[in-house]
């Protein structure tokens, strides 16, 4: 059986080789506000309070999710390109998909802020060159991390989540 978690496999960091391999995980970027729009399309509050797998967020708090963490990666992106090796602060996501809005709030403000944040940067990320995503910041848990591993987790995050609706609505029969 499929790991529900995880419906496009678990993310595996690869080097970006090329100009290319960097292109495609920026339109990966570009495409998910529409796909998590799409994967959304005609739900009706019952079936937006249904969580994607037992024991998971609801298809709400996902919808809330994308933005808070992708708020938190252009953050971190924009601050290792202007700073030398940045401190970044982390956050709880768990405990910001509990909060009273990630559980209750109409998704459309979120599909809308992550139409908007996205248009911003992905018109930055295709400013970046190979050499740019060397650039790192210092992640408390982890040390340095380079933005070319960021970049490749967006790229995969960007799928994960539009993911765990399509694959809820497909075992549900939701049309």
């Amino acid at each position: 059986m499929t790991d529900l978690r995880y419906p496009i496999g678990r993310f595996q960091m690869e080097p970006i080789a090329n100009d290319e391999h960097r292109m495609q995980c920026i339109q990966h970027i570009a495409d998910a506000p529409q796909k998590l729009r799409a994967a959304v399309r005609g739900l009706s509050d019952q079936q937006l309070d249904t969580p994607y797998r037992p024991e998971g967020w609801t298809v709400r708090q996902v919808v809330h999710h994308v933005p808070d963490s992708h708020l938190n990666a252009y953050i971190r992106f924009k601050l290792a390109m202007t700073e030398t090796e940045p401190a970044i602060k982390t956050y709880n996501e768990t405990k910001w998909a509990e909060l009273p809005e990630a559980r209750t709030a109409p998704i459309e403000m979120s599909l809308t802020l992550l139409e908007s944040l996205h248009q911003r940067w992905v018109l930055f990320l295709k400013t970046l060159t190979l050499p740019d995503l060397q650039r790192q910041f210092n992640h408390p848990e982890h040390g340095l991390m380079k933005l070319e591993f960021l970049l490749r987790l967006y790229s995969w995050h960007s799928r994960h989540h539009v993911a765990h609706i399509t694959s809820l609505r497909e075992r549900m029969g939701w049309k």
